[in-house]
């Protein structure tokens, strides 16, 4: 008995189940092109995860950005340090997706 990835999950079951025990994948039943398909939605909800954590970085950075300008804060004050930070974190963010995303495309 050895220990496969689960198609759906990549989770570690025995090659004899027929089911998988952490998401109920039909293994034993499963043709090529159904275990493709899987693959390729558990491909697709990942890359949909990171497009909306960029959509976010940016609103994140876009909010930082419009506060620190136009927010009537002076340089120096909290309110505008903090709007540094949330600038920076919301674009650092946004860079670190982008690269995840064209890793996940470009090696699947």
């Amino acid at each position: 008995m050895a220990l496969v990835n689960c198609p759906s999950c990549n989770k570690k079951t025995s090659d004899k189940a027929k089911v998988c025990p952490h998401c109920d994948f039909r293994i034993g039943n499963a043709s090529a092109e159904d275990i493709e398909r899987k693959q390729q939605l558990q491909k697709f909800k990942k890359l949909q995860s990171i497009q909306n954590q960029s959509l976010l970085a940016m609103l994140i950075f876009v909010a930082g950005f419009a506060f620190m300008y136009w927010g009537g804060t002076r340089p120096g004050d909290l309110q505008h340090n903090l709007a540094i930070v949330c600038s920076i974190t919301g674009f650092v963010w946004y860079l670190v997706n982008r690269v995840r995303t064209v890793l996940i495309k470009r090696f699947s």
